[in-house]
Parts: C-alpha cells; structure tokens; sequence
C-alpha cells in the first residue's frame, strides 16, 4: 500500500503567542508536528503494518520543518519529503494544497492521511482541497478507518454524533482525536531515523512559478482576543446571590 501523510509544523500548544507588527512572532518559539497530523502519521502506520507498503511523510515549509520530519521518521515512516516554499512570498490554504497536489499527481497514492485541523490555523482547508486538486474522495473527522482490499469502512465524528462511511480506495482523510493514540519515537527509532532518506523540492522542481502559487487569501489585521475580565463571586445567601445575578444580566450583560 502507497500510504502518504501530510504535515505540518506548528507552534507547541503551550506556547504564548505574540504579534509584532500584525505578525506572529517566531522569537524563540518552541515548534512541534501539529497534534491532529500524530493521529495521521500513527494510523498509517498501522495501515503499513496491517496491510504492508510504505509510509511517506509530506509537508511544505522551510528548512526548519526537518526536525519535525525526521521526529515523524523516528515514529516510524519509510521517509520524508519537503517542499520548500521559501521563494513563496505569502501563501495560504490554495498554495498548500496546490504544492501537496502538484508533489502527489503522479505518486499514485493509495491513501492520503491529513490532520483533521492545524492547531494554528484551524481552518480545515488543506486535505479537502488536496483531495479536489487530485481527483480522489475525502472524508473528513474520521475516528475509525478500516481498510480491506479496496472497500474502506469509516467512523465520522459530528460533533456527538457518529456516521459511518463506506468508499474504496484511492482515497484522502482527515484524522480525528480518537482515532488512535499516537507513539513516541523510540530510541532505536531516533537512530534510525538519521539514515532514512529525506528529499527536498522547490518550486523549480515541481515545474511551479510563484504565480501559480499565490496566495488567493488577504489578511487585513492579525490581533490576539482581548483580555477576559476576571469573573465575580456572588455573596450572601441564596435569595441575595439570586437577586445580583439577575440584575447583573440585566445591567452588564444585558441578556434580560
């Protein structure tokens, strides 16, 4: 089975954000493989031990991304693949999808794994689109995936709601909290990981200019959410608490 992942590279969850000059500061800033994508790399590779094949890992970014690559490598893909999009002055969801699109048309992927969202970003953008540019089916907030033969079987999360899916292959997902739980690189898997091949592409590589890349998103202001206030205690007893509540929702909030 030809099993590819895409990845990203994203802030650590606990990192604090700060905007300088409407842009988000790097300084110092502490990266990791976006949570939702460790769901995706682990269930391919369970997919490759179920099933045989290899595991590729694909993501677009700078250099910087090879940490994040090779600690992917460690968990135990086949190899790693970056599509450096330096030269792209500002991209967004389409140039994404289109450099992922442009790596993959002639990979003949049997199954495309994604995180369902990028914990940066959020959007949800990149697997569907990848999918569209690609010709294959997606299916999306996929907590359980069964593979056999061609036949796939799937398990959606709709917020509380379950829906199941049947499809066939080639075929992209978008992976959810609950799928798996994914594992930690191994020392051996470290080692390993150093001579596992990592490739590199640009945009001269993929017969792109960056026209055929640019960004089809403006972003007018970038600010952080403002301050919570901090909450009231409500004192006395019941019928007093009772009272301020409804005067507060009625003078502050004004819900009532």
């Amino acid at each position: 089975m030809n099993i590819f992942v895409m990845m990203k590279r994203t802030f650590d969850t606990e990192e604090k954000i700060i905007i300088i000059d409407g842009k988000v500061s790097e300084d110092g800033a502490t990266f990791i493989i976006n949570p939702y994508d460790e769901y995706a790399i682990e269930e391919a590779l369970k997919l490759r031990e179920a099933h045989g094949g290899t595991v590729t890992v694909v993501t677009s970014g700078d250099e910087d991304a090879e940490k994040e690559l090779r600690t992917a490598l460690a968990m135990g893909a086949d190899k790693a693949v970056l599509i450096n999009d330096e030269n792209v002055e500002e991209g967004d969801q389409y140039t994404t999808a289109t450099l992922l699109a442009t790596y993959l048309k002639d990979k003949n992927a049997d199954i495309i794994l994604v995180g369902n969202v990028s914990v940066d970003g959020g959007t949800g953008q990149v697997g569907p689109r990848l999918a569209e540019e690609l010709g294959i089916s997606a299916v999306t907030m996929v907590t359980k995936l069964t593979v056999d033969g061609i036949k796939v079987t799937i398990d959606r999360d709709l917020e509380g709601d379950l829906e199941i899916v049947e499809t066939s292959l080639p075929l992209l997902v978008t992976c959810q909290q609950g799928l798996n739980e994914p594992r930690y690189p191994s020392l051996p898997g470290i080692m390993k990981a150093k001579k596992k091949p990592l490739e590199t592409y640009d945009l001269d590589d993929l017969d792109l200019d960056e026209e055929d890349v640019q960004a089809k998103i403006n972003s007018v202001e970038l600010f952080l959410p403002p301050v919570k206030k901090a909450g009231k205690v409500l004192k006395g007893d019941l019928n007093q608490q009772v009272n301020e509540l409804i005067l507060l929702l009625r003078t502050e909030a004004k819900v009532i």
